[in-house]
């Protein structure tokens, strides 16, 4: 039963991943691009991360460091590209 949610997890988390990559292909603009491909593949690599977890629950303090590691990772990048991509008008 582990194994099955365990495996349910990781397809989970590569779907997600591609998902993310679709909206590439259309004609939105690049915030919008990076913002989808952004949260899809945080979504996903913790996905993965906890189908993992489920496999080799020996390693829970690795596991548990890179799902932190990524959120906090993500949302911080989330705030830099929206801090480079403003005017600078706003700001003075």
């Amino acid at each position: 039963m582990i194994d099955l949610l365990s495996n349910i997890c990781i397809g989970v988390g590569i779907v997600f991943w591609f998902w993310g990559t679709f909206p590439l292909i259309g004609n939105r603009s690049v915030l919008f691009k990076l913002h989808s491909l952004s949260v899809a593949d945080t979504l996903g690599s913790m996905s993965i991360i906890m189908g993992l977890l489920l496999k080799i629950p020996s390693e829970w303090p690795l596991l548990i460091l890179a799902i932190i590691s990524l959120a906090i990772w993500n949302t911080v990048l989330g705030y830099v590209l929206a801090y480079c991509s403003s005017s600078g008008d706003d700001y003075e």
